[in-house]
């Protein structure tokens, strides 16, 4: 098959020589190739794919917007860098995936033996292969699920975007309880002291200048302390949503793998390739067994 250069012309019967001595077994390797490809093509698995979009937001900010006129930020607001970070840290979290297997018992659904050592691998391979969640170009989230059944599919992506909810009130109401018991510490702390300058007032009158802007700090202080605690105790009662779902996941009616077409494109003209370098090789090995003889 090699080419000889005549100028800026070549020589192409090398390569029609070399194609008129192989062209039965070519076209046998190719039909053969094609056959197996298409074959193997639908023994493969079909899979559908679903995808749920939103835009993640933050009830902390809604939370102040509400009860702080000092905040400048709308109510409304959405879409912050920060919490689309948030998001996905959150969507790809252990405790949002075990959340997912345990509701759909993926284990089973994933044919994995519970007498498998390995089982909890096995899963968590899986459910990486088959969801993914990735970040939008305008700071929105998509959730894509992948399953042999196009309903489940649907199911398991709306499952995680509601879940989201969840798993973000879960970790906001540690959090907010946490802070509720350290300001409420404070406020105590703070009520002491009043009672004591109280006292101190009314003992000592020839200091009570002093004792009345010092009596008059605390009570800021404690408004202050008390307003972020109603709005702690806000956060931790309330169930607002953490998102704005642009798009929730639909079965699918048209499976998204295989693409037979490239699976047997890839499969019959890789296969002749091979066929033909194999070839190629081996007329370069006889040649040189032709002149060492």
């Amino acid at each position: 098959m090699t080419e000889i250069a005549t100028g800026n012309q070549y020589d192409h019967s090398a390569t029609l020589k070399f194609f008129a001595r192989w062209w039965k077994l070519l076209t046998i390797v190719f039909v053969v190739a094609l056959a197996a490809s298409v074959v193997v093509s639908f023994l493969i698995t079909p899979r559908f794919k679903s995808t749920a979009t939103f835009i993640p937001s933050n009830s902390n900010r809604l939370t102040k917007a509400i009860m702080d006129y000092h905040y400048s930020m709308d109510f409304m607001d959405y879409g912050a860098e920060r919490d689309c970070e948030h998001a996905i840290q959150i969507l790809s979290s252990h405790s949002m995936e075990a959340d997912v297997c345990q509701h759909f018992n993926l284990l089973e659904h994933y044919d994995i033996s519970p007498d498998d050592p390995h089982k909890m691998f096995n899963l968590h391979e899986q459910y990486l292969s088959n969801i993914t969640v990735k970040r939008t170009e305008y700071l929105g989230i998509d959730v894509t699920v992948m399953d042999e059944d196009p309903q489940m599919a649907s199911d398991i992506a709306n499952y995680i975007v509601a879940n989201y909810d969840t798993v973000c009130r879960r970790m906001h109401h540690d959090r907010a309880a946490d802070a509720a018991r350290i300001m409420q510490d404070v406020c105590d702390g703070i009520g002491q002291e009043l009672i004591i300058l109280e006292d101190s007032l009314r003992r000592y009158p020839q200091q009570s200048e002093t004792l009345r802007q010092l009596i008059e700090q605390k009570c800021s202080r404690l408004a202050d302390v008390q307003t972020r605690a109603t709005e702690t105790r806000i956060d931790m009662g309330q169930n607002i949503s953490y998102k704005f779902v642009l798009d929730e996941a639909v079965p699918s009616d048209k499976k998204a793998y295989p693409k037979r077409a490239i699976i047997v494109a890839v499969g019959a003209f890789g296969t002749l390739a091979v066929c033909i370098l194999a070839l190629l090789v081996l007329d370069a090995v006889k040649k040189e067994e032709e002149t060492e003889a």
